[in-house]
């Protein structure tokens, strides 16, 4: 099982990495938080502090077809927000 899918690079996500110091990953929705944890401070290497986990919902999406209005919904998925230690920081580009 791969526990960390990609980091979520979003302006709201973005905007937490920069006043508070916590970064966003996508995981699998399997994963618990002791599993996250290690996963991500064996990755990158950081002490963290605190651990928040979520299930987003799929958003509702529809589109026009020639056969008609066609409806579905987006996968959801698990994402998790770490807070980290202060004075330490995560490059998501490090690890390619």
């Amino acid at each position: 099982m791969e526990i960390l899918q990609r980091p979520i690079l979003t302006e709201k996500a973005s905007a937490l990495t920069e006043k508070a110091n916590r970064f966003t990953f996508r995981v699998d929705h399997r994963a618990n938080k002791l599993q996250i944890k290690s996963a991500i401070e064996q990755m990158y290497g950081v002490n963290i502090v605190a651990l928040n986990t979520m299930v987003v919902q799929g958003k509702a999406k529809s589109r026009n077809t020639k056969a008609g209005l066609v409806t579905g919904r987006s996968p959801k998925y698990k994402k998790a927000i770490v807070t980290l230690k202060d004075g330490e920081t995560i490059d998501y580009y490090a690890n390619i």
